[in-house]
Parts: C-alpha cells; sequence; structure tokens
C-alpha cells in the first residue's frame, strides 16, 4: 500500500520501514501522524482488535486529521471502532481507485 501511495506522489510512513533503531517507537508514530495530512488504517480479522491499531487511530482522530482513511479486507462491521464506521470504508481490492484519487489531490496541492 505504502508503495501504490509513495508512486502516486504521496509521502507515506510505516513503522516497519521508517523507524530506525534506537528510536522512540511510540514518539516517532506521533509525530507522524501530527504532521500527515492523511491517515490510512488497514482494517483486517487480525488487525481490528489489537490495541495498536486502536490508539493510532485515536490519536489521529484527537488530532483532528481531515481524512481518515479507512482500507478493509475480510472484516465485518461489528469489529470495527465505532469512531471509523462513519467513514466511508474503501474494501482492499479498490485500493488502486483511492490510490488515483490521492495522486490527484498530491498533483493539486503543487499547483
Amino acid at each position: 500500500m505504502c508503495e501504490l501511495l509513495d508512486s502516486a506522489g504521496a509521502k507515506t510512513f510505516r513503522d516497519d520501514r521508517d523507524i530506525a533503531g534506537g528510536d522512540d517507537i511510540p514518539e516517532s508514530i506521533r509525530r507522524a501522524i501530527t504532521e500527515s495530512d492523511e491517515f490510512v488504517v488497514l482494517l483486517t480479522s487480525n488487525s481490528v482488535s489489537r490495541p495498536w491499531v486502536n490508539i493510532e487511530v485515536g490519536a489521529a482522530w484527537g488530532l483532528t486529521k481531515s481524512r481518515i482513511v479507512v482500507v478493509h479486507y475480510n472484516v465485518g462491521i461489528d469489529p470495527i471502532p465505532a469512531m471509523l464506521k462513519a467513514k466511508k470504508a474503501i474494501a482492499l481490492n479498490e485500493f488502486e481507485a483511492y490510490v488515483e484519487e490521492v495522486g490527484r489531490r498530491v498533483k493539486g496541492s503543487e499547483n
């Protein structure tokens, strides 16, 4: 997902790729969320109940990120956190259309 967004001109953050050895993990994630224009969360049957996913989503919501994008794969509505149920979610197999949308926004912000 990050590689597709990067190819559209967006700058992405992924903890396993962008946090260096010795860095403070929670602080690095908080900084990335604070600096972001959009927050994309992938919800799967495994990730939807993980505490860190809920903490990161809560941080994005608390920082009033203008766009929190829910991408879902193989997860029902019931386990999705309440603050995300109001968002128009994107199925993983529709992700490329979202990437095109991001590309248009990135190009529009460069003018």
